[in-house]
């Protein structure tokens, strides 16, 4: 019988390798898995995750690779799991209600704790030439977040947030992060990005794990 701790597994950033998610389905039969980005797919994702996509439930968030080259954001936006993004949702995965944060901070956009230099993607556009408006958001201004997206997400209420940047609990990580957390009321936060294996506290009690690339861990915590 699957162990409780065990019925969702997240994954750290992969680079291009799956085996560890996979050899972890295969051993531990979870009802769902999380991936926190930075995928580096050369082909669409399903390709790679064929062995474990009739296994189980697949979930991911976009970290700042799938934003490098036209490619990359296709294989994973166009894939068969395009439905299955985290970015900017609550969903109940596993009797849980996890939300999705993809995405980095951008000193262009907004690097917290300063104020945002656009207040939403809208106000950027409308300052920019009239070829940038036609064509829309770069690759680049797609991988970051947006203060009024966040501050939507924060109206929404969960037990788990994903995100690939990390909170405070990081050296590198963000108070915004912190902040977000708290709104949404979570026990727990898990981040990839920064290729780092810990759990630390912040603030509320709410318990952060970095999750290392090509890790896979559980809803402890746990390395597997």
């Amino acid at each position: 019988m699957m162990a409780n701790e065990r019925r969702i597994l997240f994954a750290g950033d992969p680079h291009g390798d799956f085996a560890p998610l996979i050899d972890a389905v295969k051993s531990h039969h979870p009802e769902a898995v999380v991936m926190l980005g930075d995928y580096d797919l050369e082909k669409p994702l399903q390709h790679y995750l064929r062995p474990i996509a009739g296994l189980t439930e697949i979930w991911w968030i976009a970290g700042n690779h799938e934003f490098e080259c036209y490619n990359r954001h296709r294989f994973l936006f166009d894939s068969a799991f395009a439905d299955n993004g985290l970015h900017l949702k609550v969903k109940e995965i596993a009797g849980l209600r996890i939300a999705g944060l993809s995405g980095i901070f951008l000193g262009r956009v907004w690097y917290p704790p300063r104020q945002p230099k656009w207040r939403s993607k809208k106000h950027y556009l409308s300052r920019q030439p009239a070829n940038i408006r036609r064509a829309g958001l770069s690759l680049k201004y797609q991988s970051a977040i947006w203060h009024d997206e966040l501050e939507r997400l924060k109206r929404l209420n969960a037990d788990i947030l994903v995100t690939h940047e990390a909170p405070r609990s990081h050296r590198h990580g963000f108070i915004a992060i912190d902040e977000l957390a708290v709104a949404l009321g979570v026990r727990q936060v898990f981040h990839g990005h920064l290729h780092e294996h810990y759990s630390a506290p912040i603030k509320h009690g709410i318990m952060v794990h970095g999750v290392g690339d090509r890790m896979v861990v559980d809803l402890n915590g746990d390395v597997l």
